[in-house]
This record gives C-alpha cells, sequence and structure tokens, in this order.
C-alpha cells in the first residue's frame, strides 16, 4: 500500500495504490496554499480508499524541480507522515512523473521563468538525459541532438515553449504530474538508504540586501 504526495506545481496532488489497484486519487489545482490542503486530501483519499495511515507501506513524493516553497511543503508532509509511521519515503523526480507512461520520444519541459525551462529527455520511458535548467535556446538544441524521429510528445507546463524545436511532437500542458504516475514510480523503486532530498537544479534568486560600507 502506498500513497504519493505532489506540491511541486500547480496543485496538491494525492493517491493511494494497492499494488497496481488506484483505490484513491484526488488532485486541487493550486499555485500557493499547498500546505493547508495536502494533509486534508490525503485524509480524505485515505478515507476514500477505506484504509489508515497505518495500513500504509511506503510514502512516495515529487521532491522537484518545481515551486521552491511547494516541493518543501510536501517533502515535510512526506517525511514527517513516513518517520511517525516508521516506514519508507521514496523521492520522485517531478519530470520523470510528467513523462511517465507516454510511449515514445518523450521531453518533460518545466517553465522555469527567466526564459530558461528544466528538462528531461526519455525514450520509452529510458532517460536519454540527467534533468537539467536550460535556456531556451539551449533546451531547443538539446531536442535536436538527442531527437531521431517517430512519435514525440512534449509535457509540462514549458512544452510549448519548445514546440516550435521539435513541430512534430504532441504538445500536453498538465498543471501537474498524475498522483498515480509518481505513486508507480515510488513503488518500483528500491528502498532508500536516507531521506528524499530537494532537487534544485538552479539556486534561487532571491539574495541578501548588500550591505554598504561601514560608517
Amino acid at each position: 500500500m502506498i500513497l504519493s504526495i505532489d506540491t511541486c506545481l500547480g496543485a496538491s496532488s494525492v493517491a493511494v495504490l494497492d499494488g497496481e489497484r488506484v483505490l484513491a486519487a484526488r488532485s486541487e489545482p493550486m499555485t500557493r496554499g499547498h500546505q493547508e490542503r495536502i494533509g486534508v486530501l490525503a485524509r480524505e483519499a485515505a478515507a476514500e480508499a477505506g484504509v489508515a495511515f497505518t495500513d500504509l507501506a511506503r510514502v512516495g513524493v515529487t521532491v522537484g524541480p518545481g515551486s521552491f516553497t511547494g516541493l518543501r511543503v510536501g517533502l515535510a508532509f512526506a517525511k514527517g507522515l513516513a518517520t511517525a509511521l516508521s516506514i519508507p519515503c521514496v523521492g520522485v523526480n517531478t519530470l520523470e512523473s510528467l513523462a511517465f507512461g507516454t510511449k515514445g520520444f518523450v521531453a518533460a519541459v518545466i517553465d522555469a521563468r527567466m526564459s530558461q525551462v528544466y528538462i528531461q529527455v526519455f525514450a520509452d520511458g529510458v532517460s536519454l538525459m540527467a534533468p537539467d535548467a536550460l535556456g531556451l535556446g539551449e533546451a531547443a538544441a538539446r531536442l535536436a541532438e538527442l531527437y531521431s524521429g517517430g512519435p514525440a510528445t512534449l509535457v509540462g507546463s514549458g512544452a510549448s515553449l519548445l514546440a516550435d524545436a521539435l513541430s512534430s511532437a504532441t504538445v500536453l500542458n498538465p498543471a501537474a504530474p498524475d498522483p498515480v504516475a509518481v505513486a508507480r514510480l515510488a513503488a518500483a523503486k528500491p528502498a532508500p538508504t536516507h531521506s528524499p532530498r530537494p532537487l534544485y537544479l538552479r539556486a534561487p534568486y532571491a539574495t541578501l540586501p548588500s550591505v554598504g560600507p561601514a560608517a
């Protein structure tokens, strides 16, 4: 039995799976306020599934890339719950979650603002590159380098930004990964040796205010 949690992008989402069987899945679009809703959604999903948190064997959680605040909310909740239950907490890459289940050449692309995207490319589920933060020109060049023909999909909030670079591709713009995909990926990973850590692909732009010369 596994509970998945995602607050990295434009939704708060949870799912409860028993093996391959989906018992419950909930997702609420939002760009802020994840901390107020994720615990409620998890309890509602567990109630719908007819299970208690103590029935869980594993918790899966997206670790980024994504919103700096959002991903930390999900991570904190998932790790706290897993610690309380003494069960593994498994981190899942948001880009991998977006691409999950799509055949052929798939580029998961998240709009990182400031003319950058977070991107990872897959072929039939096999990663062709590590997740990265790239400028739009660099990302387009990477697609051209890796694409060798056949069905192609661009998926994520930044997919349309690269549509011209892969004109034959199907473009999908989900607000967030499917929580069922997050659960399936987390269930398939080996038991972790440490708690999941945030996947930051670039440093935050916030900086400390400059300090003038001493009087």
